[in-house]
Formats: structure tokens, sequence, C-alpha cells
């Protein structure tokens, strides 16, 4: 479904990103695994795509700086001869009461979960247009659309994806490059189960159907924005929330 093509996926060392970075990598793509950071989750996620025979590279660095994600998009460019796909899925939470928040949590949830996003569109944009095909997906939630006490940050930032979505695919229709956004509710990673037990059981309750959501399931929908799939979808805030926002 992605043989031949290259793909970036940002936040990639666990969790949501994880699962996108190999199932992509189980669909033939070539995987750039971006990660804030080494740890052993990286190198277990690399390892993961490597055993399949697919071809990985590990780029660390903070989205949020202009100048790495340039030099990210750059070494892809050098190791696979392009960039096909994009992933905007890094993101940090630093919840708080918009009365106690202090001003660096605020600008670090901006500048990871939207500015990371910008830069990294940008970093690529012309690669893209070179080639007249391109998808970029950017991982939003549902936080965006029916906020939630405690995240003025990060509800800011995740609305403010979808509104780049928006405006981006408009931008860049003419050159067949499609970009989208996958909306996500609660899904299973190390930060829910985090969440007491109790507090889980009634979020899971709140559900439609029943129960949290799982990585796979995020990643089989950016599998369909990623690939010739979605030919004909571009500037779609897909609600990927098990009905947890109607």
């Amino acid at each position: 479904m992605l043989k031949g093509k290259t793909a970036i996926v940002t936040g990639a060392a666990r969790g949501i990103g994880a699962a996108i970075a190999t199932t992509f990598a189980s669909h033939g793509a070539n995987v750039v695994l971006n990660s804030r950071s080494e740890s052993d989750a990286l190198r277990e996620t690399t390892a993961a795509i490597e055993r399949i025979n697919a071809k990985a590279l590990v780029s660390v660095g903070d989205v949020s700086d202009e100048a790495y994600a340039r030099e990210m998009v750059a070494s892809t460019v050098a190791k696979f001869g392009g960039v096909d796909i994009l992933v905007n899925n890094a993101g940090v939470i630093r919840d708080s009461q918009l009365a106690l928040m202090k001003q660096q949590e605020w600008n670090e949830v901006i500048g990871v979960n939207l500015g990371g996003a910008f830069n990294c569109s940008k970093a690529v944009i012309r690669e893209m247009m070179k080639k007249r095909w391109g998808r970029i997906v950017n991982v939003s939630s549902i936080t965006a659309l029916g906020g939630r006490s405690g995240q003025t940050n990060y509800g800011a930032a995740k609305a403010g994806l979808i509104g780049l979505t928006k405006s981006l695919a408009r931008e860049v229709a003419p050159f067949n490059i499609l970009v989208n956004a996958a909306v996500v509710g609660v899904i299973d990673t190390r930060m829910t189960r985090q969440i007491p037990r109790d507090a889980l059981a009634e979020i899971s309750e709140a559900v439609p159907l029943g129960r949290i959501g799982r990585p796979d399931e995020v990643a089989s929908v950016c599998l369909f924005l990623a690939s010739e799939m979605s030919s004909y979808v571009t500037g779609t805030a897909l609600n990927v929330s098990g009905g947890g926002y109607i």
C-alpha cells in the first residue's frame, strides 16, 4: 500500500506514533522515526520495524526547533531520496487551570503541538511539490472540539492543528498534496494508564462504543489518509473517538 514511499512520523517512540510508524513500515514504507530524546521505547520501535525487513532512520530532536525540522528533512532526503508522507504526531501536555498556568507551560504546548507541525510541514512541502504528490496527516484531539478543563493550552494547540490542516489543504491541493487530520479521542497509551482505574472506567463508559481506543486503530486511519485510498480526501478532520465526541 505504501511501497516505495518514505514517511516521517514525529513523536514515534511509543504509543500512537509507534503504532503509526510500524503500520506504515508493514505496508512497505521507509520510515523516519522522530523523538525528542533517545529512549528504550525508541530503540524498541526501531527494532520492531527492522525485524520486518523495513528501512528505518532515527532522528532525535525537538520539532519546535525550525532548524532541527529542516535538518531532519534534509537527512531523510539524503537517505531515501525524498519525502512522501509526513505525520505530525509529536505532542506534549502541561495541564493546569488557566489562572495558574505558567507562560512556559503555554509556550511549550503550543510550540511542540502546533509549532512543530508548522515547522515540519514547511520543511517537507517543497520536496512534495517537486514530486507533485504528498500526504500530510496531523494528529489532533477531540479536546479541540469539546474542550477539557485544565487543557486550555492543549485545546488551543489541537484546534490550531485543524485550522492549519484546512488552510494548508487549500494551498497545496494544486500539487496533489493532501492534508488531513485525525481527531482522536482517549487512546490506550502510557499516559492514559496513569489515570486511576475508577476514573478510566468512567471515561470508557462515556464513550458510546464503551471503551477507549487502541493506538493501532488510529494508525489504520492514518494509513488510509497516507495512501492512494484517500486520493479524493483533503482538508478533512476525521473523528477517531469511538463516538466520544459527536
